[in-house]
Order: structure tokens, then C-alpha cells, then sequence
């Protein structure tokens, strides 16, 4: 949104005079593609020239996923060769005089090349073919071919560095790091279509974001509780152990026949049923943990007698 729209005509080199360092940083300008030198030709389409080329080997093959059980279309390049001639961009109009030089073209974010040439060429397998291809889970579905073109006279919007050196002017990569843009949509919908992409990564962001506080939150949650849990039983073992140090005291270092197993403090209480045992007292019976077992024999207890002693 920030950089500077510049027109392609002739104030231009006066805009560039004007500026410091005969440089502005970051300028869009909008232009038509002519070819300095030769023109490359399509290998395939006649009469059709353009200023950067690239040829394209593809194969295609299905990959048997062992986890999901199914085949998947797997794409891989096996031969890519790019070639290119200087080209400039000119006013629409033909104004006569004023060009740009564009420099670096294959380093734009957004280089716009125009299929003219795609063909599929099938893979011819035998039935043995098939056969090993089923085995070793990769089956092969050929190969295509595509030319891909910049073709001359092709409207481009150019977003980067316009610098004036001696009498040639040149749009080309930012020094600061800004992206640089070669492209066939006008400024207008290059600038939605970035917007629409930088919206998207902010929701992105927002929704890890909140993903990721969530999952923070359960872990801190699930390791407090284990926390409290841990601090609950050193304090139930250190009243386990005080209670016994005071039986010791108190009665010689003897625990009476009747006295909890639990706590071996409190009176034995109620009746463990269907075990029957007689162990525990009623509060130790209260502090057992779901699902309720007896101490002695670990039996589920369903139901509790109380023990009256007289």
C-alpha cells in the first residue's frame, strides 16, 4: 500500500532526476513487455515469442499409503529449465522514447507465465509392471510436458525499485527486503489479492493462537491437579506417621487388636460387605478412593454395615 504509483511516460526520468539518490524504493508501474534482443520462441506453438520461457517434465504417479490404506496422487518434477532474454516494459499507448528495464525477472514473487503448450503422455505398463508396481506400492501414470511463456506484449505491474543509471531505467529487487512483484493483474487486484492473503494468515494466527493457549491451559490444569494430588498424599502420610509415633508414645509401642488398619487410631467402625471384614473405621472408609476396596482383601465393597461396640 505504501509504494509510490509512477506513470510510464515522459516525466518519468524527471520524477527519477528529482529523487535522492535518483532512486525510489518502492514504485509500481504498469507496462507492456518488449523484448530488448532476440525473442525466445516456443518449441512447440508457432509464432509464438516471448521474453522468458520455462519448460517443464512432471511425473505422475499413485503412492499406496500404509497408514490410511489408500492410493494417492504423488507429483514430482523431474526436469525444469527456465530461459530468458532482457526485455523492458513500455507504455501501452507506444509512447515513443520511454522504457524500463526489468532486472532480475525470475526473482519476482509473482511471475506470471501463461501455459501455451501441456500434453500427458501415458505410462505403458505390462501386466507384469502392474503386478510389481502393486507390489512395491507405487504405480505410475506418466509424465507431462508443459511450456510455459512470458509472451511479448503481454501487460505486466511491476512492484520493486525504480533507479536511474546513466540513461537506462531499471525496475528491480528492493534493497530493504520488500517483495518483489511481476505480474499480469492490474495494481488494484494485486493489492486485494495480497490483502485477502494477509487476512488469511492473521485469522491463522489468531485461531493457533487460541489452539495453542488452550492446550497451555490443559497441561498447566492436568499438572496442578497432579500437583495437589502428590501434596495430599505426603500430608495424609505424614499424619499416618504422626498418628502412629503418638500410638507408640501413648501405649508402650503397642497398636490396640480393635484399632483401624487405616489410621490405627480410631476404633474399628463398620463392616466391609460382601468380603465381611471388619478393618476400618468410618471416616478412613470415607477417605478411600472410587471405586471403594476393602484394605485386607481388595474386594469391591457394596455396602457398609455399621459396627456398634458395647
Amino acid at each position: 500500500q505504501g509504494a509510490r504509483r509512477v506513470r510510464l511516460d515522459g516525466d518519468l526520468r524527471a520524477v527519477l532526476l528529482e529523487a535522492p539518490g535518483r532512486c525510489v524504493p518502492y514504485a509500481v508501474i504498469e507496462g507492456v513487455v518488449r523484448s530488448v534482443k532476440e525473442t525466445l520462441s516456443s518449441q512447440f506453438v508457432e509464432s509464438c515469442k516471448g521474453v522468458v520461457q520455462r519448460l517443464t517434465l512432471q511425473e505422475h504417479k499413485m503412492v499406496w499409503n500404509r497408514t490410511t490404506h489408500l492410493w494417492n496422487d504423488y507429483e514430482k518434477i523431474i526436469h525444469q529449465r527456465t530461459n530468458t532474454t532482457p526485455f523492458d516494459l513500455v507504455p501501452a499507448e507506444g509512447g515513443a522514447g520511454v522504457s524500463v528495464r526489468v532486472v532480475k525477472p525470475l526473482e519476482a514473487a509473482e511471475l506470471s507465465l501463461d501455459t501455451v503448450y501441456e500434453k500427458f503422455h501415458p505410462s505403458v505398463q505390462s501386466f507384469t509392471d502392474v503386478i510389481g508396481h502393486y507390489i512395491s506400492g507405487e504405480r505410475p501414470k506418466g509424465i507431462q510436458e508443459t511450456e510455459q511463456m512470458l509472451k511479448v506484449g503481454t501487460a505486466l505491474t511491476g512492484v520493486g525499485e525504480l533507479v536511474l543509471d546513466n540513461a537506462t531505467i531499471k525496475l528491480q529487487p528492493p534493497k530493504q527486503g520488500m517483495p518483489y512483484y511481476l505480474s499480469s493483474l492490474d495494481f488494484e487486484s494485486l493489492l486485494q489479492k495480497q490483502e485477502s492473503s494477509v487476512r488469511f494468515w492473521k485469522i491463522l494466527t489468531v485461531v493457533s493462537g487460541f489452539a495453542t493457549c488452550a492446550v497451555l491451559f490443559f497441561l498447566l490444569r492436568r499438572q496442578y491437579r497432579h500437583h495437589r494430588e502428590r501434596q495430599h498424599l505426603r500430608q495424609m502420610q505424614e499424619e499416618f506417621r504422626q498418628a502412629q509415633e503418638r500410638l507408640m508414645n501413648t501405649e508402650g509401642g503397642e497398636v490396640p487388636k480393635n484399632a483401624c488398619v487405616v489410621c490405627l487410631s480410631s476404633t474399628k467402625s463398620c463392616v466391609f460387605l460382601e468380603c465381611g471384614h471388619v478393618c476400618s473405621c468410618h471416616e478412613c472408609y470415607q477417605a478411600l478412593p472410587n471405586p471403594k476396596k476393602c484394605p485386607i482383601c481388595r474386594q469391591g465393597i457394596t455396602r457398609v454395615v455399621p459396627l456398634y461396640n458395647s
